[in-house]
This record gives structure tokens, sequence and C-alpha cells, in this order.
């Protein structure tokens, strides 16, 4: 089954951020770009490689209008400990997300039943709130933030430029395809 076009469902969840504790809902995610990425566990090994390289990239999804939302089973109380703990990890300034009833990884279909965890996904959503982009890897293997956020831009041009399509390697101010049945012969 494809996640394409879910819409996020209801959801209260306990974040934190900016070294205090607050509430996240769906309508906090509303009205601008999401980056919702589901990683396995705090004080983990490839985990904060992953989100160490999101926080160095933090700026560049902010001035893409996307903001960042990381997702474990871990509670918040978990998240203010691995932030207080790790240097990779205290650099992180985009909301930590506590889903530790894997609310919001069952509903983006990335809770692994066997493990009783997310696997490392990341589903970019729209204004909406619904999916436009995502991919799941093994546990094993990190992301690339760079890579990340230039299927955030593409997803948001082609939002954008309904008449346009963003081909491989795609980056803001390269050309675009403009689809053509007249094309569809020479392809």
């Amino acid at each position: 089954m494809t996640m394409l076009q879910h819409e996020l469902t209801d959801f209260t969840a306990n974040i934190y951020q900016d070294n205090q504790f607050s509430k996240l809902t769906k309508a906090d995610v509303l009205g601008h770009w999401s980056l919702i990425f589901f990683y396995p566990n705090d004080f983990s090994f490839v985990c904060p490689t992953e989100l160490e390289d999101l926080a160095d990239h933090y700026d560049e999804f902010k001035k893409a209008g996307c903001e960042i939302y990381g997702v474990s089973h871990d509670t918040e109380f978990v998240h203010k400990a691995w932030h207080e703990a790790n240097e990779k990890i205290a650099k992180i300034q985009f909301p930590m997300v506590a889903d530790p009833t894997n609310t919001l990884s069952r509903d983006l279909d990335s809770y692994d039943e066997v493990n009783g965890q997310a696997e490392r996904g990341d589903f970019i959503l729209s204004p909406e709130g619904k999916v436009v982009a995502y991919e799941v890897i093994s546990s094993n293997v990190g992301r690339n933030a760079e890579e990340i956020l230039r299927r955030v831009e593409a997803s948001q041009f082609v939002y954008e430029h309904g008449d346009q399509v963003c081909p491989a390697k795609w980056e803001p101010g390269d050309e675009t395809i403009a689809p053509s049945l007249d094309l569809v012969g020479q392809l």
C-alpha cells in the first residue's frame, strides 16, 4: 500500500525542543512543509549521525519553509537526556518528538511490529498534511540530509508548478520538464 497522498491523522505528542517540553499536534504541522523523520532509538549508533546531519542542514530546511520533526518511540525525557549527553544531538534545534505508543509510526506505516520501534522512514508532507514523498530503509543504513532537502525542494516546485516535473538530480534553478503528449513518442 502506498502512503502517497495519505493525510496525517490527528495526534498529540510530547516534544523536547529548546531545553523545554511542550506538545505537538496535527494542527501544528499544517500550513507549512514538514519532514517527519523516524529513527529507531535514542542512544544508538547510526541515529546520531543522521540527526547531526539534519541539525547541520536545519537552516537550509527552514529557509525552504520546511520544519523537521525527529521522531522515535522514546519519551521526551529520554530525548532530553540524550540531548544533554551527546554533543552531536546537542546541536539539534528542531523538535524531538516522543512517540512511545507508536501512534505516528503506525499512522505512516513505518512501525516494525517485530522490534517494537519505527523503521528509518522520512516523510515529506505538504502544507495540507499529506504525504508527497517518502522513503523507508533498513535500520542499518543512514540517510543523507542533502538528498532529503533536494526531495523537499523538488516536491515544493512541482506542488507550485503542476505543469512541470523535475528530472533526476534536479536542484533549485535547474531546468525542469514540461510533460507533453508530443514527447511521448520520443521516449
